[in-house]
């Protein structure tokens, strides 16, 4: 016989009850995170040439048994385990240590990524940097939060006040027409910097920056993301002008303006 499964009814009590559950699992692999962080944790390399550390792989544990503990029929999608009960209609999203080339090298740009898919849309996001001390969060018609208090994109759109941020930029900056095209983004603000991993997101939500732009990534460093910026009413698709979607592999995020500016120069 098939396995019966719950209907949810998505409502603002089980979005809170998600993001309540993913916040835990959050602070439960900080605990991990802070036993092995300065102390040379065993690391191999992955077939893509990413590194991986038994911090990695016991973070994803604990996280995975928090979240099956309060929704044991949700489908799980981890960095280190792959993908579980792919048949619910609901799928966790997660990456333990999104940034693990910073959690080896000992600086503090890395963070726990928790997501939450309904039938392909990603609804409830947590972004948690234990070295900031910093958790952002949100859900589909809930807003954007960093630690409790409610955050909105910019308006900034004058090249006077805006601040653009790149991250990893390997492949795109293969072709020299890109790079020509990068250019001309960037001539349409006063500062251009390169945060990386989660930050720049995490202040673009806040207000703090105008544009994000990033390649050489997968669904699992940004889906928690893509709800924080889209919540604190900003943009977010691939380089494209994609959806975000579990092949995305490319980020173009910004205040609506700075958002259309660039893409048209882009595409």
């Amino acid at each position: 016989m098939a396995e019966q499964r719950m209907t949810r009814e998505i409502n603002q009590a089980f979005l809170t009850s998600c993001i309540t559950t993913a916040k835990r699992a959050a602070k439960s692999a900080e605990q991990i995170i802070k036993r092995y962080y300065k102390c040379s944790p065993a690391t191999t390399i992955k077939e893509d040439l990413t590194p991986v550390t038994q911090a990695d792989i016991e973070c994803e544990q604990v996280i995975k048994q928090v979240l099956a503990a309060q929704f044991p029929d949700f489908g799980f999608y981890g960095e280190e385990t792959g993908k579980s009960n792919t048949d619910s209609e609901f799928m966790w999203l997660v990456d333990p240590i999104d940034g693990t080339k910073s959690f080896v090298r000992e600086y503090g740009f890395f963070s726990t990524q928790i997501a939450l898919m309904h039938n392909g849309e990603i609804i409830v996001g947590v972004s948690h940097a234990p070295l900031f001390n910093e958790t952002a969060w949100a859900a589909k018609g809930l807003g954007a939060f960093i630690d409790g208090k409610a955050i909105q994109i910019s308006e900034f759109i004058k090249p006077e006040e805006s601040c653009y941020s790149t991250g990893n930029l390997k492949s795109f900056a293969q072709s020299a027409e890109n790079w020509e095209k990068l250019r001309q983004v960037m001539s349409l603000c006063h500062k251009t910097r390169g945060y990386g991993d989660f930050y720049h997101y995490h202040l673009l939500a806040a207000g703090k920056l105008e544009l994000v732009i990033e390649s050489d990534l997968n669904i699992l460093d940004i889906a928690a993301l893509s709800v924080i910026v889209k919540e604190a009413g900003g943009m977010m698709t691939d380089i494209s002008g994609k959806d975000i979607d579990l092949e995305t592999s490319s980020v173009l995020a910004g205040n609506i303006a700075s958002y259309e500016q660039a893409l048209a120069l882009l595409k």
